[in-house]
């Protein structure tokens, strides 16, 4: 018997008995939530369609590999493989448009080598940048990006120079 199947179920039937000592209608609590998540979906979808539409214009202009271009002395002077410059550019825009880079890398260099551990540790260690700053900005009537974008973009960058320092010592 699987006892971690049960973890899910009974952390939910504590959170409805909890509830009920405490004397708080959860149907109504769970209904005025969803009321609270109609207008937030609806804040989002421009956001979210302008992220989509510039991940998918970044790689089919040719933009993407004409910057992988120029860049590829940077990566190598950094010590990041000059491989794994799609991987870093298309990350802060698309989770699934990175996992196909990242599967790319595999089946060309082999998933124990050295560009594939980096990546491994690149794509783990990073995050699609425009697509989170579109999910928490929405909400907020302060709409201030281009600090907090350029923050991250610069940890994006620091943690894939990292990433390949630590599969370069270990």
């Amino acid at each position: 018997m699987n006892v971690s199947a049960f973890i899910i179920p009974a952390l939910i039937l504590a959170l409805f008995v909890f509830a009920r000592f405490r004397g708080v209608k959860t149907y109504d609590a769970f209904v005025e939530g969803a009321k609270g998540a109609v207008p937030l979906a609806l804040s989002l979808f421009p956001y979210l369609a302008a992220i989509f539409m510039m991940s998918e214009l970044f790689s089919a202009s040719g933009l993407n590999d004409k910057l992988n271009a120029l860049l590829a002395p940077v990566w190598k002077f950094v010590g990041v493989p000059p491989e794994l410059g799609p991987l870093i550019l298309i990350k802060p825009f698309s989770g699934s448009g990175s996992l196909a880079v990242l599967s790319d890398v595999y089946a060309e260099y082999g998933a124990d080598s050295y560009v594939s551990r980096c990546a491994s540790v690149i794509f783990g260690s990073s995050e699609t940048v425009f697509y989170i700053s579109a999910v928490y900005f929405a909400g907020c009537k302060n709409k201030r990006l281009a600090l907090p974008v350029a923050v991250s973009l610069v940890a994006t960058l620091a943690s894939a120079i990292f990433a390949c320092l630590i599969c370069r010592i270990m």
